[in-house]
């Protein structure tokens, strides 16, 4: 089926818009009653990388107290 083609045709007689999404809506519902039934479970989303984690942009606080210059730059020292 290509994408021009649509998912859901009236065959016979004329039905309005508020019947078809009844009929959709009746379908769906059953379709999820039938997934309950059986125990599936929706998929989750997509975990994200930390990439688009807003607080890896920000700078480490410095260290406080004597010697805190020291330490800042030479981490070891």
């Amino acid at each position: 089926m290509s994408s021009s083609e649509p998912y859901l045709s009236i065959v016979r007689g004329d039905a309005t818009p508020e019947e078809t999404a009844a009929l959709v809506a009746a379908l769906a519902a059953q379709a999820a009653a039938g997934a309950a039934a059986r125990g599936a479970r929706p998929t989750p989303p997509p975990a994200t990388g930390n990439w688009s984690n807003p607080a890896h942009r920000l700078r480490p606080g410095l260290p406080h107290g004597p010697g805190a210059w020291r330490r800042a730059f030479f981490p070891g020292g």
